[in-house]
């Protein structure tokens, strides 16, 4: 409380506020006073920055690299990182809060080969996919930001948002051709050896991330950032089931293919472990993001 009562009274100090003081001191009750400062702190320096009608927009290029962690990978970070990249989109609502939407385009890939473990390298499955990823949130700055301000040239911030993913695991098979898995049902999936219909290749995620961002001259930004893809499914890698299914009963009502995709173990065990059913699959993205405004830059410079 003695922090939210000292920055309270830091903001009406500002001149930008010294119109509105009038307002706020006249209420009755502290929290109604709280409740109009955190208004005045986001409406008034919006109205500062861009009283002149300058562009709140930015579009940009990301450039960067995914990986995966889930049954494959359980615990190396940045193991069989892919070259990825796409769009973004910001709309800046304040110097410290902004709208955004990203495009992102990557890859995802494990192989039980390159595990310590002999138990996985045994299990000796593995996996690659392409994702889609369109997700809009918000996206918060730790410090007052806008670009062309030579006070305020950098910050760090965080990103929280909601969106969908596109994936399509596959494996290469016996004869050296990439199969598709998911239409294989390599778990049983829609038959009558598990109660589960296929998966969705379309998914929800929940991009988490934290970054840095500079300004370049009037109008660019420069960003680095490292976001986590909460998601929730286990079938990025196609392993969600403890245990494997019959493979002649899979071959029965699936297809030999099938059978032969869910259980590649190098020691011929019918009936091990195949994966953890408890836990979802993460994707990661890591790198830069050049943003440029879109329209003129403002005359007016924000003061905090």
């Amino acid at each position: 409380m003695k922090l939210l009562k000292l920055m309270t009274e830091e903001i009406f100090q500002t001149k930008q506020f010294s119109y509105y003081l009038c307002v706020p001191m006249a209420m009755k009750t502290r929290l109604a006073a709280l409740i109009a400062c955190f208004f005045l702190g986001m409406v008034a320096p919006a109205k500062a920055q861009y009283a002149t009608n300058a562009s709140r927009s930015e579009l940009g290029l990301m450039v960067g690299g995914t990986y995966y962690l889930g049954d494959v990978n359980r615990f190396i970070p940045y193991r069989n990182t892919h070259l990825a990249g796409g769009l973004v989109y910001r709309f800046n609502l304040h110097p410290r809060a902004a709208i955004r939407a990203n495009f992102l385009y990557g890859k995802l890939s494990g192989e039980d080969s390159d595990s310590n473990l002999e138990q996985q390298t045994q299990r000796n499955l593995s996996f690659n996919t392409t994702i889609w990823e369109l997700a809009g949130g918000i996206e918060f700055n730790y410090f007052p930001f806008q670009i062309g301000n030579d006070r305020y040239k950098g910050t760090a911030y965080m990103v929280a948002e909601i969106g969908l993913f596109r994936m399509n695991p596959k494996a290469i098979g016996d004869n050296g051709n990439e199969v598709e898995l998911q239409p294989l049902g390599t778990e049983g999936q829609g038959t009558s050896l598990s109660d589960r219909n296929p998966y969705s290749l379309t998914q929800l995620v929940v991009p988490l991330g934290v970054g840095v961002k500079l300004s370049i001259g009037e109008s660019a930004s420069l960003n680095f950032e490292v976001g986590l893809r909460k998601t929730f499914t286990d079938y990025i890698d196609d392993i969600g089931s403890d245990s494997y299914v019959d493979p002649d009963l899979l071959a029965a009502e699936n297809g030999p293919l099938a059978a032969t995709m869910s259980n590649r173990t190098l020691n011929n065990e019918r009936f091990g472990r195949r994966g953890d059913a408890s836990t979802n699959d993460w994707y990661v993205f890591s790198g830069a993001m050049l943003t440029f405004r879109l329209g003129r830059p403002s005359k007016c410079q924000y003061r905090y």
